[in-house]
């Protein structure tokens, strides 16, 4: 890793892509109904910790899993934004496409850490980001979202109480646009390697 390629301008494009993605704010409602299940309590730093080693383990050895399947990050790359522009679409309409399983018997790190916080779309988002970002700002980036995913973990009760519904709905479709914005900027600029 190469630190002399940190760019801020990245690592806060990176960073808001996978605040986005990972829906923390969003994902408030499902956390405080899995809180309840779960006795009242989260261990928020098990969660983060979790989640964050899922995502920069797929980001140093991602690459090398495509390799194994025969595809490229390119490939990868275009797939993830069409995966980013969905979830950025269901955040705008408020429509569900993709269904979850609400099963909470497993605790923080299933299905808390993995799949709501590291799930497939943030695991996809963080291949098709190294298409087009330098893997030190995409490292920093995740680093910034687990102290996020820590912070909401540990005041869901406040955040809940502060923002009331129509708060998180609002910000939902706020960052469901800038979602879009991103996936169609991955989409252009991968979309060329192909038939190369």
């Amino acid at each position: 890793m190469d630190f002399h390629q940190i760019a801020i301008k990245e690592i806060l494009t990176v960073s808001f892509t996978l605040f986005a993605v990972i829906d923390m704010v969003g994902n408030i409602p499902v956390l405080a109904s899995l809180r309840m299940k779960m006795g009242g309590e989260i261990r928020s730093t098990q969660a983060t910790l979790a989640s964050g080693a899922l995502m920069i383990l797929f980001l140093f050895i991602g690459k090398q899993f495509l390799n194994l399947l025969g595809l490229d990050v390119q490939s990868f790359a275009v797939a993830g934004s069409i995966v980013i522009f969905i979830i950025g679409l269901e955040m705008v309409l408020g429509h569900e496409f993709f269904k979850s399983d609400g099963d909470a018997k497993s605790g923080s790190v299933v299905p808390i850490a993995f799949p709501l916080i590291a799930g497939s779309g943030t695991l996809t988002t963080i291949m098709s980001l190294k298409a087009n970002y330098e893997d030190v700002n995409i490292f920093l980036g995740i680093l910034i979202n687990c102290v996020v995913i820590y912070v909401v973990l540990k005041s869901l009760k406040w955040i809940e109480n502060f923002m009331g519904p129509n708060g998180m709905m609002i910000i939902r479709k706020f960052f469901g646009v800038i979602l879009l914005a991103i996936a169609v900027k991955i989409f252009g600029s991968n979309i060329s390697h192909f038939g190369k």
